[in-house]
């Protein structure tokens, strides 16, 4: 069966995506996107993490604020840290690629926040950065309890990403920088 008539694309439904233009705010729609996450990767949390960098923030970090999160009495939305270059940070906000951690030793390796994780059983995770041109302003994170995303997973969370780009705005003044890599501004992207 073809693209244009397959009835659903690893549990994403064409009614769902037109669901999504008649939501009244991002915080609707994301809450529509959390729930579609749900049915596609079950034992799972989800958060966006706004990029809010400044000029006047300290060279060579990235400041992460909380946009949303599908467990804000654990992870409450506006909750901050700061990310230095790292592995990490180079492939969600240097390279712009999707970052995938399968396994409590590559969370222990990424995260300097890994012992919360493990209280909570998280063992995985999917970070797929939001993009404008070339910058990165925030990134859609899917942490499972399982140690191994399954295809289907993977793809379903890369489309839900693309989904909810449009509801989480580029931060006032975003513009970000480590040493030795220059960023263009957003207008610049």
């Amino acid at each position: 069966m073809d693209a244009i008539h397959a009835a659903t694309t690893h549990g994403i439904t064409a009614e769902f995506l037109d669901s999504l233009a008649e939501a009244r705010s991002a915080d609707d729609a994301l809450r529509r996107i959390d729930l579609q996450r749900s049915l596609i990767a079950t034992d799972s949390i989800f958060s966006i993490q706004q990029n809010v960098t400044t000029a006047h923030d300290a060279a060579g970090q990235v400041l992460l604020r909380r946009f949303y999160s599908s467990e804000a009495a654990r992870f409450p939305v506006n909750g901050a840290k700061r990310k230095t270059l790292t592995p990490w940070t180079e492939c969600l906000f240097v390279q712009g690629r999707v970052f995938v951690g399968e396994g409590e030793h590559v969370l222990a390796q990424h995260f300097d926040d890994f012992e919360q994780m493990r209280a909570h059983k998280l063992r995985s995770v999917i970070n797929v950065p939001l993009m404008q041109g070339r910058l990165c302003y925030a990134t859609f994170n899917v942490f499972g309890t399982r140690a191994r995303w399954l295809p289907q997973e993977f793809l379903g969370i890369r489309l839900l990403a693309l989904a909810a780009a449009r509801w989480v705005p580029v931060a006032p003044g975003l513009a970000y920088r480590f040493t030795g890599v220059s960023f263009p501004s957003p207008l610049e992207a």
